[in-house]
């Protein structure tokens, strides 16, 4: 097994990246947390979020950067920034925003997540002159705990709709 490549992505891996992203959360959220989406909110929110056609389109936004982890041509692990749009009076579109950051669980321990936080971190910075914004949702405390040491902490809440189901969610700034 040859060591994992990170790399930005390209518009080839939508498909890949729309997979990984909904088998990601449903490890995540569902699996791991057992949050008790209801099904139909849960399919909706898949459907909507990550499907191929909105990852094809969020891919050719310029203003965002993704970046994927892959070894033997298999997707890993992925980030993605951009453009802050969280609810929070002090956002402005003109900060920068980790919007997604998740690891297949058979990718998990590898170093990963670190790698690619790296690197949105980098980007973030270079593509704003104000803070740095995290959603993160409430009871994901290692999350929390990996952003706290990468100096972001808790400025607010606010609900995440998955379907018709709301999550709270955390916003966290650095600067």
């Amino acid at each position: 097994m040859t060591e994992a490549l990170i790399r930005p992505a390209r518009f080839g891996d939508a498909a890949a990246l729309a997979a990984l992203a909904r088998s990601t959360f449903v490890e995540t959220f569902v699996e791991g947390f057992q949050i008790p989406y209801p099904a139909a909110d849960l399919a909706a929110y898949l459907a909507k979020a990550f499907a191929a056609e909105p990852v094809e389109a969020a891919l050719l936004d310029g203003a965002q950067a993704w970046w994927v982890a892959e070894r033997d041509g298999a997707l890993l692990a992925f980030a993605n920034a951009g453009p802050m749009s969280l609810p929070h009076d002090d956002g402005r579109p003109t900060h920068a925003e980790l919007r997604r950051l998740y690891v297949a669980r058979s990718a998990q321990g590898l170093g990963l997540g670190t790698r690619l936080l790296g690197l949105a971190l980098t980007w973030m910075q270079d593509h704003t002159g104000g803070p740095l914004w995290i959603g993160v949702w409430s009871g994901n405390e290692k999350a929390q705990r990996l952003y706290a040491g990468h100096g972001f902490e808790k400025v607010g809440q606010y609900k995440y709709p998955v379907g018709a189901w709301y999550d709270e969610e955390w916003i966290l700034r650095r600067g």
